[in-house]
């Protein structure tokens, strides 16, 4: 069996960097145009990569990066800045469990970046505290704090309470708020 060669790789981590990408833009077609802009800066950066290296997490820098210097060039601009038109047009899925999607999307928007971002890398990416924080240039312990805080924060906006259930449908939203008891440190 060969090795599949680093260019061939890029294709397989596509969902993931789509999915990242749409948890950070909250916008498809952004998320879209992101993924591009990251797969182009990785073929053409290609010999920067370190063969026996997490491909995975270097993509994931790779988009990071190119969503923060999107967000900068977009604070210039001044047309549809928080999405709230955009949103008006997308039709929202219907949700039978007791907390909706929407619900948690509004309350996931108004988490910081830092920490949204974490809690995603970690809850819906997979990605260990170690990679988490290599990527987004901080220290491990920053990133569980940033987590630990981005949990109570999203189990507060969503009304949360201690004893009370979550009854979801949907496993991706609760593998994200799934350790909101985590004990803070």
């Amino acid at each position: 069996m060969t090795d599949m060669s680093p260019r061939d790789e890029l294709v397989e981590h596509l969902p993931a960097m789509r999915a990242f990408a749409i948890s950070l833009t909250r916008n498809g077609s952004l998320a879209d145009d992101m993924v591009q802009d990251t797969l182009v800066k990785a073929w053409t950066n290609i010999e920067k990569f370190e063969p026996g290296t997490n491909m995975r997490a270097w993509l994931f820098t790779i988009l990071r990066n190119t969503y923060y210097s999107s967000r900068r060039k977009s604070k210039r601009e001044v047309a549809d800045v928080d999405g709230v038109f955009t949103e008006s047009l997308a039709e929202k899925p219907a949700h039978d469990g007791h907390m909706q999607m929407n619900d948690f999307r509004k309350a996931l928007g108004k988490l910081k970046v830092e920490q949204r971002e974490a809690l995603l890398l970690i809850g819906a990416s997979g990605f260990s505290y170690e990679e988490a924080a290599q990527m987004c240039g901080v220290a491990v312990g920053t990133i569980k704090s940033r987590v630990n805080r981005a949990r109570a924060q999203l189990a507060e906006l969503m009304e949360h309470g201690e004893n009370e259930s979550l009854e979801m449908t949907d496993d991706a939203t609760m593998s994200v708020i799934s350790a909101s008891k985590v004990a803070s440190f």
